[in-house]
């Protein structure tokens, strides 16, 4: 053991996040259609998005310097790293 601690990552869904919030997109799930989706309006795991608004679970973000309005459905799709 070196002494260092590991910090565990967590990853919830993208509806649990708080505005302000700059954070990952690790998977997305659902049907492939579903992803397929999410993935051509730039959801793609790995990229860097901001949390702009959450209301009701619907979601605005910013991903890949366009803002994006989502539903609860869609948004609970998104996984995202926390913290």
């Amino acid at each position: 053991m070196t002494g260092r601690t590991k910090k565990r990552r967590i990853h919830m869904p993208l509806t649990m996040a708080r505005e302000g919030d700059v954070t990952s997109i690790r998977r997305l799930c659902g049907k492939e259609e579903v992803r397929s989706h999410l993935k051509s309006m730039g959801f793609v795991p790995g990229t860097c998005m901001r949390v702009i608004s959450i209301r009701d679970g619907n979601v605005i973000v910013t991903v890949k310097n366009i803002r994006v309005a989502i539903g609860r459905e869609m948004a609970d799709k998104i996984i995202i790293l926390a913290g």
